[in-house]
C-alpha cells in the first residue's frame, strides 16, 4: 500500500514517506483511527472527526494528534511523531532528543557552578565572623 498525501507541500510528504522508509515503518503496519477533538476550532471540531489516533503494530507505539482543525494535516503530524518516536526506541537522534540533551546538559552545568559558589570562600560563623 502507498503512502498517503497529506495537505502539507510535496516537500514534506516525500520527506515524511523517505523516513518512514529508513526506519522500516510501513503503512500496513499503522492502525489508524479518528476521533472527535476536543480544545479550539468551536463548532467544527465538535462535529468532525479530526483527531488520528495510529498505532504501530510491531513496536505497540501509540500517537495522538489533534494539533490542527484539518484531518490530513493530522494524519502527517501524527506520522511525523510517530516516526520520532521509532528512532527514539531505535536509539536514533531527533530534534526532540538533542532538544532534551540540551536541556539536561544545562541544568548539570548550572547545578554545578551554583554548587562551586556555595562549597568555595572561608567559613563564617553566626555573627559573620570569620572562624579560624
Amino acid at each position: 500500500m502507498q503512502i498517503s498525501t497529506f495537505a502539507v507541500s510535496e516537500e514534506k510528504n516525500r520527506w515524511l514517506r523517505e523516513r518512514m522508509a529508513a526506519l522500516g515503518i510501513r503503512e500496513e503496519d499503522l492502525e489508524e483511527r479518528f476521533v472527535r477533538s476536543s480544545g479550539k476550532g468551536g463548532q467544527h471540531v465538535n462535529k468532525t472527526s479530526t483527531c488520528v489516533y495510529l498505532k504501530h503494530l510491531p513496536t505497540g507505539i501509540e500517537v495522538k494528534c489533534m494539533d490542527e482543525r484539518s484531518q490530513s494535516v493530522n494524519r502527517f503530524l501524527a506520522r511525523r511523531e510517530l516516526a520520532d518516536k521509532v528512532a527514539e526506541q531505535a536509539g536514533i537522534l531527533t530534534p526532540r532528543t538533542s532538544r532534551v540533551e540540551k536541556a539536561r546538559k544545562q541544568k548539570a552545568r548550572r547545578q554545578r557552578r551554583s554548587a562551586g559558589k556555595y562549597r568555595s570562600g572561608t567559613a563564617h560563623g553566626a555573627d559573620g565572623e570569620d572562624t579560624p
